[in-house]
């Protein structure tokens, strides 16, 4: 019986030091000593495969892609040979590989993690996570049952400056949780304060059947979605325009914007109860553009999307009771930065994923709350595509009174896929 090295390095706790020099293969498949380099494999070589991959400490030994063309220049990504395959459960089943980069489109994310939970890979997936609630409900449980390491491709919580707020997300956490803006807040994610969603990525209402390229598997790449004629701007770069395959802008950059947010208003265990939109009538297959939309928590906290350039270019990024944080890091509360010096730091955060994988500690963002942050994103694109506002059980996971909204939770897969 194989080894699951999940099991194994919980078991053996701190104690692992001891065998760095054991080879792998003695262990059990897939054990990873902590001296040892962990392999990848990618699935899905367009832009975002080739683009995000500069995580160290990892060798890339396997690639897969339905485009021919694709897969082709994935194969050349690294100056060695390595494995290419046409069906993504072919490189999830390769032994050799211990970290699976899920780079599709979002429609196949949800049943390729759970197919890579159940074989026993980690996991790093763009975002979003998923394109449903129920897929995401998926992927939480399989990881939770299967006890893989998982991240998404978004970072902001924890790295780097947060767009245009000339801050890293640490001291904006520090502030909020100091208690010196009050509470409940309210935070405006607008072009404003840097967010532009990338705004224009639309669907196009007219198009017109054409032949399928020869070095293109429409049918794979369709995998679960409905099956629509072929038309290239339904795939590669362009296929976020369409509600079968993504969310447009929201869906693509969402994640991005509001998984911060949820964790500087320490949401990530719940979900808002309400989402209002303002938007035109959407089609029923290309998703368009949008006014606001309006999320409120059961604590009164609210998260507020504006899309394009709608918006008071004066509206605070934070605004809470007693003080307001703007663009570029300014806080209209007197003495801020001496009085906040007094409070302490938020806690460190484990945000170095290959040393996860390797200690088995939970990510910074993880399976958890990187679902609870995609259920936002997916709140919204449910409220945008009925046009109306919703209200959400955060502890069920369903729509109040509202059969059509909960249809969208977990929509019908095309046979035969499923999760």
């Amino acid at each position: 019986m194989q080894s699951n090295r999940r099991t194994f390095i919980k078991a053996l706790g701190t104690a692992v030091a001891a065998f760095t020099i054991v080879p792998r293969h003695v262990l059990g498949r897939g054990y990873i000593a902590p001296s040892d380099q962990l392999t990848k494999g990618i699935i899905g070589t367009g832009t975002m495969g080739r683009d995000h991959l500069n995580y160290g400490g990892t060798r890339l030994v396997a690639v897969c892609d339905v485009d021919r063309k694709h897969l082709e220049v994935g194969k050349r990504l690294v100056n060695e040979r390595i494995a290419a395959y046409h069906d993504f459960r072919e490189l999830i089943q390769d032994e050799n590989v211990d970290i699976v980069h899920i780079a599709t489109p979002p429609h196949w994310h949800g049943t390729m993690a759970v197919e890579a939970a159940r074989a026993g890979k980690d996991i790093w997936c763009e975002k979003p996570m998923t394109r449903t609630i129920g897929e995401g409900k998926r992927v939480k449980e399989a990881i939770a049952r299967y006890g893989n390491t998982f991240t998404l491709n978004t970072w902001f919580r924890y790295d780097s400056g947060f767009y245009g707020l000339g801050t890293p997300v640490k001291p904006l956490k520090k502030l909020v949780q100091s208690g010196l803006l009050g509470w409940p807040l309210k935070v405006t994610i607008s072009a404003h304060t840097g967010f532009d969603w990338k705004f224009y990525w639309v669907g196009k209402e007219d198009l017109q059947p054409e032949r399928v390229p020869q070095e293109l598997d429409y049918d794979s790449w369709l995998g679960p979605a409905p099956y629509k004629p072929y038309h290239h701007h339904r795939v590669h770069s362009t296929f976020r325009g369409y509600w079968d395959y993504d969310g447009g802008g929201l869906g693509d950059m969402g994640q991005h914007y509001i998984d911060p947010v949820q964790y500087l208003l320490d949401k990530d265990d719940t979900s808002p109860i309400k989402v209002e939109v303002d938007a035109p009538q959407q089609h029923h297959d290309a998703i368009g553009t949008w006014r606001s939309i309006t999320y409120t928590f059961a604590d009164g906290c609210q998260i507020v999307l504006q899309g394009g350039d709608h918006g008071d270019p004066n509206t605070p990024y934070i605004a809470g009771p007693h003080g307001n944080v703007y663009r570029d890091f300014v806080c209209d509360i007197p003495n801020w930065k001496q009085r906040l010096a007094e409070f302490p730091e938020p806690d460190e955060q484990a945000s170095d994923f290959i040393h996860c994988v390797k200690t088995r500690e939970k990510h910074a963002l993880n399976e958890q709350n990187g679902f609870r942050s995609c259920t936002i994103v997916n709140l919204g694109l449910a409220a945008l595509r009925l046009n109306r506002t919703l209200h959400f059980d955060p502890v069920g996971l369903r729509f109040i009174n509202d059969e059509a909204a909960n249809r969208l939770i977990d929509q019908p897969m095309r046979t035969p896929w499923g999760i």
